[in-house]
């Protein structure tokens, strides 16, 4: 007879260098409270990939001292575009740019691998659910809803409703970062309009995230503060991965860029709230994990340009992802066991 007090899930996060490994048991404890990293492979393809997702289980059950017969499920997240069963775009993405990746089933492929069954959330989508069921706790999770922003090398996004994640038919419900905001009074005079790796012009992600600063406002911005360092930086993603440090020590450059950020964020939460409603916005990334003069600046800064209802406003508030670097594996991990139970 199996020993059901004995069973758990692992919750395996898949990004562009490395993978991040935990465990949650049957109680809903997390049996890892540290980062649990290994090479993802994923730049040499689906095969080494794959293999090197197993390796990461392994090597969190080793660390946990857990037998894999123990494990019921595995929950995996990646970056997209993937759809909602777990097969990578037929065009493609940006941590997935070997050729043998487009169209791949790596929810199946890792599935038939492992020989345990593999449920599949995007990165976004498995942060947000992390952070709800952190902040509200196991009971009152299930009661609740939440919209995360994730500003990143993207804009990743996450809807909650009654705790659980919203897909949507094709799986591509929470994608945030491609919802066209208003750009009147966000652009300077004579900026142009950001374009998105998309294809639509003057998106969330064309502002708020890394590729928006590499792509389209260190660019502009670089023309109006001639002779600045950042200019002579090469290639234009390092300069674009240093813009934060400056912000951080109040140059005057990246302070116009991080503030159009937040006015982006700032713009699209008002548009969350008139299709979902939330009871908490959730911010993550790599600006609210700053500095802590500067990631309270960013934030009062997105809220000034949060304008709700005035019962909505009461209703709701914004706090922080909790967590982030551990946030994938574990929101992997809470969607595994809510399906397994």
């Amino acid at each position: 007879m199996r020993d059901r007090r004995r069973w758990v899930v692992v919750g395996l996060d898949n990004g562009g260098t490395t993978n991040n490994a935990t465990v949650l048991d049957s109680a809903g404890r997390f049996l890892v409270d540290q980062m649990a990293e290994s090479p993802s492979c994923v730049r040499d393809g689906p095969d080494k990939a794959i293999e090197a997702l197993a390796r990461s289980l392994d090597q969190v059950l080793e660390l946990t001292g857990i037998q894999r017969a123990a494990v019921r499920a595995v929950g995996l997240d990646t970056p997209g575009p993937v759809s909602a069963e777990g097969i990578i775009s037929s065009k493609g993405a940006t941590n997935f740019s070997n050729p043998e990746w487009r169209g791949f089933d790596v929810r199946q492929a890792l599935e038939t691998r492992l020989g345990i069954p593999v449920l599949y959330n995007n990165d976004a989508n498995a942060a947000a659910l992390y952070a709800h069921h952190a902040h509200f706790g196991p009971e009152a999770a299930a009661l609740r809803s939440s919209v995360s922003v994730i500003v990143g090398t993207g804009l990743g996004g996450g809807v909650i409703e009654s705790g659980r994640v919203v897909r949507g038919a094709a799986g591509m419900a929470g994608e945030l970062g491609h919802i066209w905001i208003p750009m009147d009074g966000l652009l300077a005079p004579g900026q142009p309009v950001p374009a998105c790796n998309c294809g639509l012009p003057g998106d969330a992600e064309s502002v708020a995230s890394l590729t928006g600063i590499e792509q389209n406002l260190l660019p502009y911005w670089l023309t109006r503060f001639p002779g600045h360092e950042l200019g002579r930086v090469r290639p234009a993603g390092l300069a674009a991965k240093l813009v934060r440090g400056y912000g951080e020590a109040g140059d005057d450059l990246a302070l116009k860029i991080f503030g159009q950020q937040a006015m982006a964020v700032g713009r699209l939460l008002p548009i969350a709230a008139n299709f979902t409603d939330p009871d908490i916005y959730f911010l993550g990334g790599g600006v609210v994990e700053a500095a802590p003069h500067f990631r309270d600046w960013f934030i009062a800064s997105v809220r000034e340009h949060t304008v709700l209802r005035a019962e909505q406003a009461r209703a709701a508030s914004i706090a922080l992802v909790p967590d982030l670097d551990m946030a994938g594996a574990r929101g992997s991990a809470i969607a595994a066991r809510a399906a397994v139970r």
